[in-house]
This record gives C-alpha cells, structure tokens and sequence, in this order.
C-alpha cells in the first residue's frame, strides 16, 4: 500500500474525512503528530518510502526530493507553492498540485478586515482600552475610497466584490488581464506607478517570484499618498520590509496590514512599537471552512493523480 505522509497540522484539523477518503482509496497516511509542522530534518527522515506528500508551509527542497525515491505527487495544503522547488520537481516527473479557490474567501475576508482594522486604528483603540486609556483618534472611513488591487485572480476578484459594497472606486493591476470581469464589475486597469499614486488603500494579491519580490519598495512607496495603507495578505517579499518599516515609522504613510512577511515567525522587536500597522500571523485561510475545502482539495488531488498512476 503507497504512503502518503502529511507535514502540516491543519490538514483534516476539524474533519477526519479526508484521511478516511485516502484510506478508502488504499493509501496508508502517515499523520503529523508533533502538534507543528514538521521540520526539515523530520520531512527527510520520513520521505524514502512515502508516493504523496500533504504540505502547508514547510519547505520542499531539492535533498528532500533526491531522498524521496518513490514520491509522485506534492499536494499542496494551499495555493502559494513558493516553499516548493516545483521546477525541480517537475524535472524529477513528480506532480505539484494546488487546493486553487479553496481558501480565496478566507483570504479576501481578512484583506478587507485588515483594511477596516488599520482605516479605523481598531487595534489601536483596543488595546488603549484594556490600558485605561480613553482616546478619539482621528480615523478615516473607506467608503467611496479608492482601492488598488495589485493582482486580480481569484482573491483579488472577491476582494473586489466585497470592496464594492464600500462604493469603493476599484483600479487594479495585472500583467494578466480579464477585461470581462473587470468591466463587469466596474474595475479600471492601470499601470502600477498609477495604481499606487491614486489609491487610498493598495491590497496585494500575487505570489512571490522574480517579478514580484520586492514589487513595492522604497521607490513604489514614495508616490503613495500620505494618508494611504497597504495591505498585504499574500506572500512577505513583495513588500520590501526595511522600506515598509521606515515609512510606518516616519509617518510618510498612514498605515499597513500584514499577514505575511519575509520571516516567519516574525521578529517581534521590528515591529512592536509602531502603532500605525496591524499584524497577523499567516492565518488569513484558517478559517474552519477554509480548512476544511483545502483538506477535501489536497486528499482528491492525491487521489486522482495516484489512481491514475502506474509507476
């Protein structure tokens, strides 16, 4: 019987569906049971005998794939395949597949929660609260702002939708245009110097590659409006954190909301005395919901693919 060994610890965190469909298709699944993901050194030391693998965030390399003799297929508990060397992969004739829509909604719910959050300071003003502290900043609201989305797949496009109920004015950039969508839904396509000058909040949604990584730096953030934010709920590295940093602390804007950074965890003390940014820990897709599509998603996908393999 083929072993499928998962490294994560959401996968069928609330349903143990998923595991049952795997094991009603024959496989034997070899669960995470350290309560984290698990490292390296444990990925390698399981990896020889196992033909799928379920993986979150825990990175894929090259000395895991030359020790996975048997491995066909990568699953991956997500959309973001950065942790993976999925060229190298390829080149080993072992399948990456994706859970594609399955957390976009949990995603785009926290892009326009971290948007209210920092416009309204709502962290902020919390916090003072449980302080004893009585304050009346000054805020700003979101309606009938202008919305930049940078990347307009599948969680830009529900961004949209949600921002619309706002009467939001909705520009996006993309080097991939849907000109039907956009028209649908009143969305004007512009180039990204643009983009960043009119907006009053920028959402990020695209994955980190060479084009992308550091796509917002110091030079981007110059032309952005003193009273603008940015949200980034898609991958550290498409911001640059150093110039990103600066401007928080120097006020040149009003404010970001991350769910992503280039470190994971994060550094607390780069952080943790500016008041003007709303932090969360790469949680935007655990939602139960969320959870439990991807877990369904990343199982079938091993299913379908090994069913209909032979080697």
């Amino acid at each position: 019987m083929k072993k499928i060994l998962v490294t994560n610890t959401s996968f069928a965190k609330n349903n143990s569906k998923p595991i049952e469909n795997l094991e009603r298709n024959g496989f034997i699944v070899v669960e995470n049971t350290y309560g984290r993901s698990l490292s390296h050194d444990e990925i390698v030391s399981q990896i020889h005998d196992i033909f799928g693998i379920i993986v979150g965030v825990e990175k894929i390399d090259r000395e895991i794939i030359d020790r996975a003799k048997y491995l066909k297929i990568i699953s991956k508990f997500g959309v973001g395949v950065d942790n993976i060397d999925v060229e190298y992969a390829e080149q080993k004739g072992i399948k990456v597949t994706r859970t594609i829509g399955a957390n976009a909604d949990a995603v785009a719910d926290t892009a326009l929660g971290l948007m209210l959050s920092v416009a309204k300071r709502i962290p902020y003003i919390d916090n003072a609260c449980r302080n004893g502290l009585w304050l009346e900043p000054e805020t700003f609201e979101i309606n009938h702002k202008t919305l930049g989305l940078i990347g307009l797949g599948d969680i830009g496009k529900r961004v949209a939708k949600r921002a619309s109920g706002f009467d939001m004015r909705l520009i996006a950039f993309d080097l991939v245009k849907d000109t039907e969508f956009a028209a649908n839904n009143h969305i004007e396509y512009m180039d990204l110097p643009d983009l960043i000058k009119l907006s009053d909040f920028i959402s990020i949604h695209v994955p980190i590659n060479s084009q992308t990584r550091n796509l917002i730096s110091q030079r981007e953030i110059s032309l952005m409006k003193e009273t603008a934010a940015i949200i980034n709920t898609a991958r550290g590295g498409v911001i640059n954190e150093e110039a990103l940093i600066n401007a928080l602390k120097t006020k040149r804007i009003f404010g970001a909301g991350l769910d992503v950074f280039e470190n994971e965890p994060i550094d607390a003390n780069h952080w943790k005395d500016l008041e003007n940014v709303v932090l969360s820990s790469h949680c935007a897709a655990d939602t139960y919901e969320a959870i439990n599509r991807m877990s369904y998603m990343a199982a079938k996908n091993i299913i379908d693919f090994l069913r209909n393999h032979n080697g």
